[in-house]
C-alpha cells in the first residue's frame, strides 16, 4: 500500500473508532464507505454495510438504497413503499483488498456470489449479514408494482491500492460478470468499476469536501447589497446547468441538499403531476419560469468568474417539489427550458433561517415544523460540544457538515435520523417505532420530538447513551447479533440506571437533574457497562436468546421487556 493510501486509510480508522478491526477489514470499512458515499449522501455508519466475515458470497460490503434512504431492516421497505408510493432502488456491492493487483479470480468469485445472492435457490453458504440483506432484497422484489422508474440499478466496485490500466484480461472477466447480471433480467443498469489507489485518494478528497458544483448563469440580474448577504442573484438557468446542481455523479437525487428544506418529495399529488403534464407536454414546458414560483439556493460562498458560478457547500431551501419533477421528467426537457432561480451567498445563520421561513410560506407548514427543523436543531448544534473531552458529541445539522473538520471523531457525529431514533427509544418508550413505522416518528417533530419546550439534556443523553452502545458493539463487549435490539437496549438502560419513576414534564428542572444523573452514569465507565450488561440479560431473557428481527420489531415485544423490567425491579412499578 503507497504511503498516501496508508495515511488516508489511518485517519479514517481513527476518526470512525476502528482501531480494533484488523488492517484489512478496516481497509473494507474504508473502501466501502467511499464508494457508497458516492450514491447515498447523508452521513451513515460502516458497520451498517459491511458484511465481510467468511460466508460473505465473495462481497465485502453492501449499500442497500432505496428512495435515497439507506436501507438496513427488511421492515423499512413496506415503510418507504407506504409513504411514497415507489420503490427507486439501487444495489451496491464492493469487493476489497489492500493487495496492489488485481485479480482475475478475485473478479469472478465476486460475479459467481452475486449471482447467487439473486438466484432463486442459492447455494453457497451465508453468514447472517448476508441473509439479513437477502431479507430485504426479497421484500424488495415482492414489491416490484413499485417499481415505477425502472428495475432496480446494480453498483459493483472492486477495489485494490494497485493501479488499474485496463488490462485485457481483467476487462473480459469484467465485462463477463456485468453480462451475466444484466441477463437475470432483474435490474434496469448493470456498471462495474474497477478502482485503484489513485480513484480511493480521489474519492476520500471527495468525501471531505464540502458538496460543490459549477453551473453556467447567463440570464441573471444582482440584487442590491443587503446586510448579512455576501451576495445574491435572480435569474434563470437551462434545465441541464440546474440538474448538475441536484444530482450525482450516477445521475441520481443529491437528497442531502434539500436537508435545510421544511418539506420532503410529496409523490405525485396534483400539484406535482400538473408540474410533471405541462413539463412533458411540447407546447407547454417553454411556459415553466412563467408558470412556476422558482427555487431558492442558499449556499456558504459564490465564485463567479464571467458567466460560470461555482456553487460551494449549498442548499436549496424551497424548491425540493419542483427539483424532484424536473429530475423525473429530464428525459423530456432540454437547454431551452429554462428554471427560475434566486441564488444567495451567506454565512449568517439567523439570515438563512429567515429565507426558510419566508420562502415556505406559499405552501402549509406549520410553526412546530419551521421550528424544529432549523431552530431547534440549531440549539442542539451549539449545545451538544459545550462537554469536555471524552464527554463531547456533534450534532450534524446539515449533511456531512463537519466531513471537511479536522480531529472529530466521527463515531462522535449524531445526524437527525439517529437522534429520533434513539430519542424516541430512550424517552418515549418507542423502540419498535425506529424501523417499522419510522414516518410515525416524524409526524411527530416538533410536539413529541423536537419541541421547543424541551430540556437540550434529553437529546444528549439520548445521543450519547447510543454512542456508548454503539462502542460496546464494536469491542465486541456486547454480540452484534443483539443489535436488531439495539433501541430496546436503551429503552431498558433508562429504566435500568435511575430507578426513581422519570419526571413527567420534559420542560421541567427535575428532568434537566435526572438527565444529569444519567450524564453521570453514563461518563462512568463500569457504571455504564453494568447497566448495558443488566439491559443485555433483560432482553435476552425475553428472546430466549434467539434475536429474530421480525420478532423484536414490534410493540408485542416492547410490552413483553417492560413486563419484565417491572417484574425483576418491583420498584419500577408504574413507570
Amino acid at each position: 500500500m503507497d504511503r498516501i493510501t496508508k495515511n488516508l486509510l489511518e485517519e479514517f480508522i481513527n476518526e470512525n473508532g476502528l482501531a480494533n478491526l484488523p488492517e484489512e477489514a478496516a481497509f473494507e470499512h474504508f473502501t466501502g464507505a467511499l464508494v457508497t458515499a458516492t450514491h447515498y449522501s447523508e452521513s451513515f455508519s460502516t458497520y451498517d454495510i459491511a458484511v465481510g466475515s467468511g460466508h460473505d458470497c465473495g462481497i465485502d460490503c453492501f449499500a442497500i438504497i432505496v428512495n435515497g434512504c439507506l436501507v438496513t431492516e427488511p421492515e423499512e421497505i413496506e415503510d418507504l413503499a407506504e409513504t411514497n408510493g415507489y420503490l427507486d432502488v439501487s444495489f451496491v456491492f464492493v469487493q476489497s483488498e489492500r493487495s496492489t493487483n488485481f485479480d482475475s479470480q478475485k473478479i469472478g468469485q465476486f460475479g459467481f456470489g452475486l449471482l447467487d445472492i439473486f438466484s432463486d435457490t442459492p447455494a453457497l453458504p451465508q453468514n447472517e449479514s448476508i441473509k439479513a440483506r437477502i431479507k430485504i432484497i426479497n421484500e424488495i422484489f415482492s414489491n416490484s408494482r413499485l417499481f415505477r422508474k425502472g428495475n432496480p440499478q446494480c453498483f459493483l466496485y472492486y477495489a485494490t491500492t494497485g493501479r488499474w490500466v485496463n488490462d485485457t484480461n481483467l476487462v473480459v472477466r469484467k465485462d463477463s460478470v456485468t453480462q451475466d447480471l444484466r441477463q437475470l433480467g432483474l435490474f434496469r443498469r448493470v456498471t462495474f468499476e474497477c478502482i485503484d489507489a489513485e480513484r480511493l485518494q480521489t474519492l476520500y478528497r471527495n468525501l471531505r469536501n464540502s458538496i460543490t458544483q459549477e453551473i453556467l448563469f447567463i440570464n441573471r440580474t444582482v440584487f442590491p447589497e443587503i446586510h448579512g448577504v455576501e451576495q445574491s442573484y435572480l435569474g434563470f438557468v437551462p434545465v441541464p446547468e440546474f440538474l448538475k446542481l441536484i444530482e450525482n455523479d450516477t445521475g441520481d437525487m443529491n437528497t442531502s441538499i434539500f436537508y435545510d428544506n421544511v418539506r420532503d418529495w410529496q409523490e405525485w399529488n396534483p400539484v406535482n403531476t400538473e408540474m410533471k403534464e405541462t413539463l412533458e407536454e411540447d407546447t407547454k414546458k417553454y411556459l415553466f419560469p412563467l408558470l412556476n414560483n422558482g427555487i431558492t439556493i442558499v449556499a456558504k460562498r459564490l465564485h463567479p468568474t464571467g458567466n460560470r458560478f461555482v456553487v460551494e457547500d449549498y442548499q436549496i431551501v424551497n424548491g425540493c417539489q419542483t427539483s424532484y419533477v424536473l429530475h423525473e421528467t429530464k428525459e423530456s426537457l432540454n437547454e431551452s427550458v429554462l428554471v427560475p432561480i434566486r441564488l444567495i451567498a451567506t454565512t449568517d445563520p439567523e439570515v438563512k433561517n429567515q429565507i426558510i421561513k419566508a420562502t415556505n410560506r406559499q405552501t402549509e407548514v406549520t410553526e412546530d415544523q419551521l421550528f424544529a427543523l432549523s431552530d431547534f436543531p440549531k440549539k442542539l448544534e451549539v449545545f451538544f460540544p459545550t462537554f469536555d473531552g471524552y464527554k463531547k458529541l456533534f450534532y450534524e445539522r446539515r449533511s456531512r457538515q463537519y466531513n471537511a473538520v479536522p480531529d472529530i471523531e466521527k463515531v462522535r457525529v449524531v445526524n437527525m435520523t439517529t437522534l429520533v431514533k434513539s430519542f424516541a427509544s430512550f424517552f418515549l418508550d418507542l423502540p419498535h417505532r425506529t424501523s417499522r413505522n419510522y414516518k410515525l416518528l416524524l409526524r411527530n417533530i416538533g410536539t413529541e420530538i423536537f419541541n421547543p419546550e424541551h430540556k437540550l439534556e434529553m437529546y444528549y443523553v439520548a445521543a450519547y447513551s447510543q454512542y456508548r452502545l454503539e462502542y460496546l458493539f464494536r469491542s465486541q463487549t456486547i454480540s452484534t447479533e443483539l443489535k436488531p435490539a439495539r433501541y430496546h437496549l436503551l429503552m431498558a438502560f433508562r429504566k435500568l440506571a435511575i430507578t426513581q419513576q422519570m419526571p413527567r414534564f420534559f420542560n421541567s428542572n427535575d428532568m434537566a437533574r435526572y438527565c444529569n444523573q444519567l450524564m453521570n452514569i453514563l461518563w462512568d465507565e463500569h457504571q455504564y457497562k453494568d447497566v448495558f450488561r443488566r439491559s443485555v440479560d433483560l432482553v435476552a431473557t425475553v428472546t430466549g436468546g434467539t434475536y429474530n428481527r421480525d420478532n423484536i420489531r414490534t410493540e408485542a415485544f416492547t410490552e413483553a421487556l417492560n413486563q419484565e423490567i417491572t417484574r425483576r425491579y418491583t420498584n419500577l412499578e408504574g413507570r
